[in-house]
This record gives C-alpha cells, sequence and structure tokens, in this order.
C-alpha cells in the first residue's frame, strides 16, 4: 500500500520519517522542496510534484497543514486531493482545525467513495520525533481499521471519538485549557520570582506535594520559563490560533468564557511583541512586560 503525506513541517517529518522508517512506501508533497528533498535520504519515499498527485497515487492520505485557510486549498482546491484521489481512498488530517472545515471535506469528499477522519494530535515535536503521539479520531469508524495500523507507527495511542468535527471540538477545547494554564502559570513564578521564592523549590512542592495545582504543562514546562529557555517545539502563534478557534466555538454555542478571552489577549499582545515563532510558554515574556522587569532567565 502506497502512503500519502503533506505537510513535513515541524510535526509532518518526524510522522513521515517513522513511517518511512517502518518500511512504508511514502509520496509526499511540501510548499517546501528543502523538506522534501531531505526526506528523500529515507528509503521509500518518494516527492511529488502536487498534492493531487499524491492522493491519485495512493490509498491513504495524511496531511498536517497549519491554518483553515490551507487544509481547505489542499482539499478542495483545483488540483487539491479531492481532485485526485480515488474512491476507497481514506485522508487522515492531523492538523487542528475549525470543526466546521473537517465536516465540509468530508461531505464534499464522500460522494467520490473517499472517507476523510479529523485526526488532530495531542503532542508536540518530541511526541512526533518518538512516535508517541495521541491521535483524536473522528469520522466513519467503520473505516478506521484501514488507518489504525499507521496511526499505531506514528503514536502511542489513537481513540475515535465520534462523527466528523468531533476530534476538532475537543482538540480545541483541549488546547485552549492548556493555554489558559500557561498564563496561569507564567503568573505564579512571576509572583514567585517578585517575591523572592525559589522557583525550584516552588517547583518542587507542586509537583511532589500532592496539592491540585500541579498539571503536565507546570510539570513540563515551570523549569523552563524559570530558566527563560522558549525553544519552540509547539509555538505561541500556533497556540493563539487554537485559542482563537475555540473561542468561536464558544461563541456558537452561547457560553460565556472570559478566562479564555483574557488568555487569547495575552497571547495576541505575545504575537505583537514579536514571540510567535518561540515556544507557546514564551507567553510568560508578556507576564513580565506587564510587570516592567526581568524576572525569567538570567
Amino acid at each position: 500500500m502506497k502512503i500519502g503525506f503533506i505537510g513535513l513541517g515541524r510535526m509532518g517529518y518526524p510522522m513521515a520519517r517513522n513511517l518511512a522508517g517502518a518500511g512504508h512506501e511514502l509520496l509526499v508533497f511540501d510548499s517546501h522542496s528543502m523538506a522534501m528533498e531531505s526526506l528523500r535520504e529515507e528509503a521509500g519515499v518518494t516527492p511529488m510534484a502536487g498534492v493531487g498527485e499524491v492522493a491519485a497515487q495512493t490509498q491513504i492520505v495524511f496531511t498536517v497543514l497549519p491554518n483553515n485557510d490551507i487544509v481547505r486549498e489542499v482539499y478542495l482546491g483545483a488540483e487539491g486531493i479531492a481532485a485526485g484521489a480515488r474512491e476507497g481512498t481514506v485522508t487522515c488530517d492531523c492538523s487542528t482545525v475549525g470543526p466546521e472545515v473537517s465536516e465540509e471535506i468530508s461531505a464534499a469528499l464522500h460522494p467520490k467513495g473517499v472517507t476523510h477522519f479529523d485526526t488532530p494530535m495531542l503532542g508536540s515535536q518530541p511526541q512526533a520525533v518518538d512516535g508517541e503521539i495521541f491521535f483524536i479520531v473522528a469520522g466513519d469508524a467503520a473505516q478506521l481499521g484501514k488507518a489504525a495500523p499507521l496511526l499505531e507507527v506514528m503514536g502511542k495511542m489513537h481513540m475515535h471519538v465520534g462523527p466528523s468535527g468531533t476530534a476538532n471540538r475537543i482538540k480545541l477545547i483541549h488546547n485552549a485549557l492548556g493555554a489558559v494554564n500557561s498564563v496561569a502559570v507564567a503568573e505564579s513564578l512571576a509572583l514567585c520570582a517578585r517575591l523572592e521564592v525559589d522557583p525550584e523549590i516552588f517547583y518542587q512542592v507542586v509537583s511532589n506535594g500532592g496539592g491540585m495545582a500541579y498539571s503536565t504543562y507546570f510539570g513540563k514546562r515551570a523549569q523552563r520559563v524559570s530558566a527563560g529557555q522558549f525553544d519552540p517545539t509547539f509555538t505561541l502563534e500556533l497556540m493563539l490560533k487554537d485559542v482563537g478557534l475555540a473561542l468561536q466555538l464558544a461563541e456558537q454555542a452561547h457560553v460565556p468564557v472570559p478566562i479564555m478571552e483574557e488568555t487569547r489577549q495575552t497571547y495576541q499582545e505575545g504575537a505583537d511583541n514579536g514571540w510567535g515563532q518561540d515556544d507557546f510558554s514564551a507567553v510568560s515574556r508578556v507576564i513580565e512586560k506587564r510587570m516592567g522587569k526581568k524576572l525569567f532567565g538570567k
């Protein structure tokens, strides 16, 4: 079986590499030719000229793309996946996009006999490299068996959560919660710094004390924030996009979310100050800026 893979960025490149390393034959496309040429070194990987050509020659296609507009264009554009895919093809969009985009693509592909899954991911670049991604999957469960063995190569687990669009609803709510947590952690660490509380002692208390303040984000990022280390695994710009999409869901559902809105404003301030390509934990720099004093790092 030939596998199509479109989008070879920070997440997509190691995911495709893991598939190739497991012995699968891949046809790949990315708008940056250097990514394709680099991956060509892996056995069984063939760069292609466009996404339609990838879809026309493969039985399953994975996409890892940055936003709604690009996902729509890749799938529904004049020379996109819908134009090239054959009956029986399965497509898995691992991007985080609005659920309406997933539903639109699924509806467009269904008459062609193509099954579409929205398959957003939990995890960032280290998990992609190590094959430890958690995939949230939505679509026709009866067709999931075609994709499941490949998801197992790229990740530690996948969970089917419902019909098309459901996975991205869950992912956006999840990421918004993570973003809120990141701002709260930044404020707490800033308060430690101003009160001359040793951030390492605070970290040990929160991590080991059994209280309710601990979170996965705190465990993985608090020490990095205190040290001023913001090398990206998932960028501030992407988290801002996800929080914005989650706010759209809240507005559509008429659910008031003032804490989420404040979080979006804080992330927007981070992007406006030029930190969009840093790790999303660099939202901590916004808290520094508001306090008017360097608090993190040397």
